[in-house]
C-alpha cells in the first residue's frame, strides 16, 4: 500500500511538472507571436498613420479653400481696396501659409479692354490691381489702375480667369441652374505649379444671363458688371505639421516631389505622402531610426504582454491549487485509510478477548468462583473498551454538528482536579500528576464535557513521556476575567513542522510511541470540545524537554 500512495505523489509531481512546462511553452511562445504582432502593427502603422499626419496638418488649407475663400463671394463684385484689406488680413493671421494676396477689382462689359481679356464679346480687365502681404510696406500696394495711360500686362492668373469666365458664359444653358459645386469648380483655378489658388467670386444667376446677352445680340452699349478676383499665394514651408504620433515619426519634413535623400541608412526607416490641391508639388518626408520605432514597439507589447504574465499567472495559481487539492486528497485518503486500520484493531482487540473469553465459558464444563470473577473482569473491561471508543466517536461527532447543548453546573476546581489525578494515578501509579490553582474556587462549566478533555490530555502527557519522566502538572489560574489552564508535561515534545497538525483530525505523529492504538481523534476531540465551550486552545513544545497546552475558557462564576 505504501509503494502505491508514493507512486500516486510522483505520477501527482509528474503531471503538475508537465502542466507548468505546457504552460511555460505555451507563455513564451505567446510572448513571442505577441512581439511580432506588435512589430507588424507599428510597421503598419508607421506606413499608414502618416495619413492621419496629413488630416490634422492639411485641415487649416482645407478650411480656407472650402469655407473662407469662398466668402469673397458675399460682396458680389463689390469689394474696395479697404475692404479687401480688412479681408486678407484675417487671412493672413488665421492661415500662416499664405504669403501674399493680388486683388483685381474686375469690370466685365461688352467693350474691348486695353488691359485683360477680349473674348466672344465680352471685355474682361481690371480697373485696379493691389497686392497685400507679409512685409509689405504699407500694407498694401496699388500696382495699376485703369486711368493710368502706361500698358500693364496683368498676368497670366488673371488672363486664365477671365478665359475661364468667357468660355463657361459661352456654354452656358440659361434654362438650367448650375450646381454650386459646378460653379466653384468653374470659378477657381489651382495651379500647384506656382503654389497659386485664383479665385472668382461666382456671378449671380442675372449676371451669368446679363453676360450671356452681351454675347448672343452684342448690345451696345450695356451696362458694366463688377467682379473681384484674388490670387492667393501659398508658401508650403509655413503649413503647421501636427504630428500625431510623436512616438511613431521622429521627424516630419516638407519636401518637394523630386526631393531624393542623401542619406539613405539602413538604421532609419522612411515613408511620404503628397500632399493635396496647391501644395501637390510637395510631399511629407517622415523619418525614423529604428531604435526609435522599437521604443513604440515596447510601449505596445508590454500591455499584451501584462495580460499574458496575468494569464499565465493565474494557470500557475490553479496548477498549484490542484497540485495541493491532490496531495490533500492523498494525506486525507491515507488519514482516512489509517484511522480504518486503528480503529478496527482498536475494535477488534476487545472484540477478539471477548470471544476468547466467551469461548472459554462455553467449553468449560465447569468454572470455579475465581475464573468466573476472571472472565467477568476481562467481558466488564473488554465491553467498557468498546464503549468508551463508541461514546468518544459519537461525541466527537456530536459535537462538530452541534448537537448537543451544555450542561452548565457549578465546578469546584480543586475536587475536579483531584479526582482527575486520582482516577489516572490509580490506572498508572508511575504517574506523577500536580497542581496548582490561583484566583478562583468555583466555576459554571460542563464536567462531562471538561472531564473528557482533561482526561485525553492527561492521557496523552502519560502515553507520550519516557518511563522516567511521566510527570504531568496542572495550573488552573483566574486572568483578567478568563480561565488559563496548563497542562505541562515532560514528554518527548513535539517537532515544531508537527505543531500546525496535531488539532486535525485522523492525523498521526509517526513516532515509537504511536505505531498502535491512536486512532488520531484524541487532540482533534479536545479543540472541537473548547470550541464548543467558546475557549482557544495552543500549543508550545520543545523535542525532548517536553509539551505545554494552554487552554482559555471564559469564566462564569
Amino acid at each position: 500500500m505504501a509503494l502505491d500512495k508514493k507512486s500516486g505523489y510522483r505520477k501527482n509531481f509528474s503531471l503538475s511538472v508537465t502542466f507548468i512546462s505546457l504552460i511555460s511553452i505555451l507563455f513564451i511562445l505567446s510572448l513571442f507571436l505577441a512581439f511580432n504582432y506588435s512589430k507588424k502593427s507599428i510597421e503598419n502603422d508607421f506606413v499608414s498613420e502618416k495619413v492621419n499626419v496629413l488630416e490634422q496638418s492639411i485641415k487649416p488649407y482645407n478650411d480656407f479653400f472650402q469655407n473662407k475663400m469662398p466668402e469673397v463671394s458675399y460682396y458680389n463684385g463689390f469689394l474696395d481696396s479697404s475692404t479687401a484689406a480688412k479681408f486678407v488680413d484675417t487671412i493672413l493671421l488665421k492661415y500662416p501659409f499664405i504669403s501674399k494676396v493680388t486683388f483685381y477689382d474686375t469690370e466685365v462689359k461688352n467693350m474691348p479692354v486695353k488691359d485683360g481679356v477680349n473674348a466672344n464679346h465680352l471685355g474682361i480687365g481690371p480697373k485696379a490691381i493691389y497686392q497685400f502681404g507679409k512685409g509689405i510696406r504699407p500694407d498694401s500696394v496699388k500696382l495699376y489702375s485703369a486711368e493710368d495711360t502706361r500698358s500693364f500686362n496683368v498676368g497670366s492668373d488673371f488672363n486664365a480667369m477671365a478665359i475661364k469666365l468667357a468660355t463657361f458664359v459661352e456654354s452656358l444653358d440659361t434654362a438650367s441652374v448650375p450646381s454650386q459645386e459646378e460653379l466653384f469648380t468653374n470659378f477657381s483655378i489651382v495651379n500647384s505649379n506656382d503654389n497659386k489658388i485664383t479665385y472668382l467670386n461666382i456671378p449671380r444667376g442675372e449676371d451669368l444671363r446679363s453676360y450671356k446677352d452681351m454675347i448672343r445680340k452684342k448690345l451696345n452699349p450695356a451696362p458694366v458688371y463688377q467682379q473681384d478676383v484674388l490670387v492667393f499665394n501659398l508658401d508650403a514651408s509655413k503649413i503647421k505639421i501636427i504630428n500625431t504620433r510623436p512616438l511613431l515619426y521622429q521627424s516630419i519634413k516638407i519636401e518637394p516631389l523630386t526631393y531624393d535623400p542623401i542619406d539613405t541608412s539602413e538604421e532609419k526607416i522612411t515613408t511620404e505622402i503628397a500632399l493635396p490641391g496647391a501644395f501637390s508639388d510637395f510631399k511629407f518626408y517622415l523619418v525614423s531610426s529604428k531604435s526609435y520605432i522599437k521604443k513604440e514597439i515596447f510601449i505596445y507589447f508590454m500591455p499584451i504582454a501584462l495580460v499574458l504574465l496575468l494569464v499565465y499567472g493565474v494557470l500557475l495559481l490553479v496548477a498549484f491549487l490542484i497540485y495541493r487539492n491532490l496531495n490533500i486528497n492523498s494525506k486525507m485518503f491515507k488519514l482516512q485509510y489509517d484511522f480504518v486500520n486503528n480503529l478496527t484493531h482498536e475494535f477488534k482487540t476487545p472484540v477478539s478477548v471477548i470471544k476468547i473469553a466467551g469461548n472459554n465459558i462455553k467449553s468449560a464444563s465447569t468454572l470455579s468462583a475465581r475464573e468466573q470473577q476472571l472472565y467477568g473482569k476481562i467481558l466488564d473491561e473488554e465491553a467498557d473498551k468498546l464503549n468508551g471508543l463508541m461514546n468518544k466517536l459519537l461525541a466527537f461527532t456530536q459535537i462538530e454538528n452541534k448537537a448537543i447543548k451544555l450542561n452548565q453546573e457549578s465546578v469546584n476546581i480543586v475536587d475536579f482536579i483531584e479526582s482527575t489525578i486520582e482516577s489516572h494515578t490509580l490506572k498508572h501509579p508511575d504517574f506523577a500528576m500536580t497542581y496548582e490553582v490561583v484566583g478562583f474556587k468555583t466555576f459554571i462549566s460542563d464536567p462531562v464535557l471538561l472531564g473528557s478533555l482533561f482526561d485525553n490530555l492527561a492521557e496523552n502527557a502519560y502515553k507520550y513521556s519516557k518511563p522516567e519522566n511521566k510527570k504531568l502538572h496542572i495550573s488552573a489560574k483566574l486572568i483578567k476575567g478568563v480561565l488559563v489552564f496548563r497542562f505541562t508535561d515532560k514528554g518527548i515534545g513535539i517537532a515544531s513542522s508537527e505543531l500546525n497538525n496535531i488539532f486535525k483530525k485522523f492525523f498521526r505523529i509517526q513516532n515509537e510511541y504511536n505505531q498502535m492504538g491512536s486512532v488520531g481523534l484524541g487532540l482533534a476531540f479536545c479543540k472541537e470540545l473548547i470550541n464548543f465551550m467558546d475557549g482557544e486552545i495552543t500549543v508550545k513544545s520543545k523535542v525532548g524537554v517536553g509539551t505545554e497546552f494552554k487552554i482559555v475558557l471564559p469564566y462564569n462564576s
